[in-house]
């Protein structure tokens, strides 16, 4: 008698699992398709210098295919020359995407002063050094959630010369 029990209770498990799976498979299927907003960097400026470090802001396009603003959970950042991390740095709830439309992020970026003159040193006279910007955009979209969509860039930048410091 409990081997009948329990033959049926492993069909019922095998078929509520079986449910569970192709539920799974729709919400997956369906969620894949949800829009997601799109980024692109637009450009990486130096700003200026300061007792801390060196600034430089990144210019972010990010479109919002939706017509409700989506909040920007936090905007998470690496700036590489080379293989070396010059900087990185975390920006909390930094504002929201207005619906339907692009909204410009400026992401600002450190570097620290040490970092900065070590740089200095190694790069000679033409003051330009090669980076590569990952940035990583958090946000909190509805029914899907948290998502994060990562942009990057690599280029050439200045490094300030010693009339920024002055």
């Amino acid at each position: 008698m409990a081997s009948t029990e329990q033959k049926e209770v492993e069909e019922n498990g095998s078929m509520i699992s079986g449910l569970l799976d192709k539920a799974k498979g729709f919400f997956a299927e369906k969620l894949a398709n949800v829009p997601t907003p799109e980024a692109a960097v637009d450009n990486v400026d130096f700003k200026g210098v300061t007792r801390q470090g060196v600034d430089y802001h990144a210019k972010v396009s990010v479109k919002n295919p939706y017509s409700q603003t989506i909040p920007i959970c936090q905007i998470s950042y690496v700036l590489k020359s080379a293989t070396r991390t010059i900087a990185s740095g975390t920006i909390p709830d930094p504002g929201s995407l207005v619906g339907n439309k692009t909204t410009v992020l400026d992401v600002p970026v450190k570097v620290a002063y040490s970092i900065a003159v070590s740089l200095m040193k190694d790069i000679g006279s033409d003051w330009d050094i090669d980076y590569q910007l990952d940035i990583g955009l958090t946000f909190d979209i509805p029914v899907v959630g948290g998502i994060t969509i990562p942009v990057s860039t690599q280029g050439e930048i200045k490094l300030p010369s010693l009339r920024d410091f002055f």
